[in-house]
């Protein structure tokens, strides 16, 4: 249903070292292996199911750097999880060397158009609305990128040729060197991984390279006051202001000023579910989804799990799971879509973050914090003036049983940590599930 398809270059021939066998490393080394390429995969740690490439020709190497390696390959896949300042991308890129993110590479082997969202906050929940919507209007898509299958998943198949919904994030931008989506959406920047990019600065640069190889047939949906000038040839859809080009205005959702479907429609809570909504509502009429097809689709769409999902309520308490909630700004969104009478259970990897400005939003919203992981001194020291009673619980079992004995009628237990898993799960979805099995168990 997009008009056009931008060209994808070439991905040259290797020998390939693939760095990082995770989720997108795996996926890689199988799209390059059934090129016919030759690969060898590494890795510092030891992921699971790593070891079961070499059944398919992956000569694997965990608990390596990969330097010695260089020497006999053409160019090296990065995997997002592999910060740029890794030894052995460093020496690549000295020695002349083609770095390639698995993005990128999955973008060259695909065929279809490309809709690819990122934003600090917001980016699952949009990247599965518009595929919803898309599939309620009949429109052929698979939903890829960060949101949890990688898109060089689908090299190869038929699926390659469909329209991609690609959820971008920050990690996988920075390696995207010709990246060029059809359809790019912005959804908002914050902040976050600053123990990645090193700086604001350097995170929303990351960000914003979604827009920089869009031509003039390509399109950017954007915040209404987010300045990208300069950024690409796209032209621009504006989103979040009465004035904007998708706006919420008296009710109703207006397309260039004509009604399209009403505010109503969008059943997903919090202010900040209207401007995904509007994000999303703008690349489905962009791509010819039809007003009425709209409307059924937000009507039907009620989230994505450990993005604010109701687990629980029980004896009037409310249980929430936003494990989803990796930063600040998305514990803060998340505080802002309930009216108080919140015990909030925090922690974990916070990633170098600053947790003051939580502290206004904890005071209005919170009776109690409940904190876990290895930033719960850090969180501590940045929450105490809050005047909201704070607990170490530890992990996630105490502090779900801890707001099992304190929670009373009327009140809701959010789980938004605004931190990484890492330090006690594996990963979100992990935190996620524990938290639902806690919960559940408890009652």
């Amino acid at each position: 249903m997009i008009g056009h398809r931008n060209p994808r270059p070439e991905v040259p021939h290797g020998p390939w070292l693939v760095v990082g066998l995770a989720r997108s490393g795996q996926a890689a080394a199988h799209a390059l292996v059934a090129r016919g390429e030759s690969v060898i995969g590494v890795d510092s740690g030891s992921p699971e199911g790593a070891v079961d490439l070499e059944e398919i020709g992956v000569d694997v190497h965990l608990e390596h750097n990969g330097l010695e390696f260089l020497d006999s390959v053409a160019g090296v896949i990065k995997s997002p999880g592999v910060p740029t300042a890794a030894p052995v991308i460093q020496a690549a890129q000295d020695s002349g060397i083609a770095v390639m993110g698995e993005l990128e590479l999955g973008w060259r082997l695909s065929s279809g158009p490309v809709v690819a969202v990122t934003g600090t906050n917001g980016k699952t929940t949009t990247v599965e609305m518009i595929g919803h919507i898309f599939a309620k209007a009949g429109t052929s898509c698979e939903v890829v990128g960060n949101v949890g299958r990688p898109i060089t998943s689908l090299a190869g198949s038929a699926e390659a040729d469909s329209t991609l919904i690609l959820e971008a994030s920050s990690f996988q931008l920075e390696d995207a060197a010709q990246f060029a989506p059809e359809i790019a959406v912005v959804l908002n920047v914050g902040s976050d991984h600053i123990d990645r990019h090193g700086t604001i600065t350097e995170y929303h640069e990351a960000k914003l390279r979604i827009l920089d190889r869009q031509g003039e047939q390509d399109v950017a949906v954007v915040p209404h006051d987010l300045d990208v000038s300069g950024r690409g040839l796209a032209r621009r859809v504006t989103f979040g202001s009465p004035d904007s080009t998708l706006a919420f205005k008296e009710g109703n959702l207006l397309w260039e000023g004509e009604a399209v479907a009403e505010q109503a429609d969008v059943v997903l809570p919090g202010a900040h579910n209207l401007l995904n909504a509007q994000a999303a509502a703008a690349v489905c009429l962009i791509s010819g989804v039809e007003p009425a097809q709209l409307v059924e689709g937000l009507r039907s769409f009620h989230g994505v799990a450990h993005r604010l999902e109701l687990v629980l309520e029980s004896r009037g308490v409310r249980w929430i799971n936003d494990s989803k909630a990796t930063n600040v700004d998305s514990t803060l969104t998340a505080l802002e879509s309930f009216d108080g009478d919140v015990h909030l259970i925090l922690g974990g990897d916070g990633k170098g973050q600053d947790f003051t400005p939580l502290r206004a939003a904890v005071a209005a919203k919170c009776l109690s914090l409940h904190l876990i992981g290895e930033s719960a001194g850090q969180l501590e020291e940045a929450l105490l003036d809050s005047g909201v009673h704070i607990q170490h619980d530890g992990d996630l079992r105490l502090a779900v049983a801890s707001c099992a004995r304190t929670a009373r009628n009327g009140d809701v237990v959010l789980l938004s940590p605004a931190c990484a898993s890492f330090d006690q799960f594996n990963n979100f979805e992990e935190r996620g599930l524990a938290f639902r099995g806690l919960v559940e168990a408890a009652e």
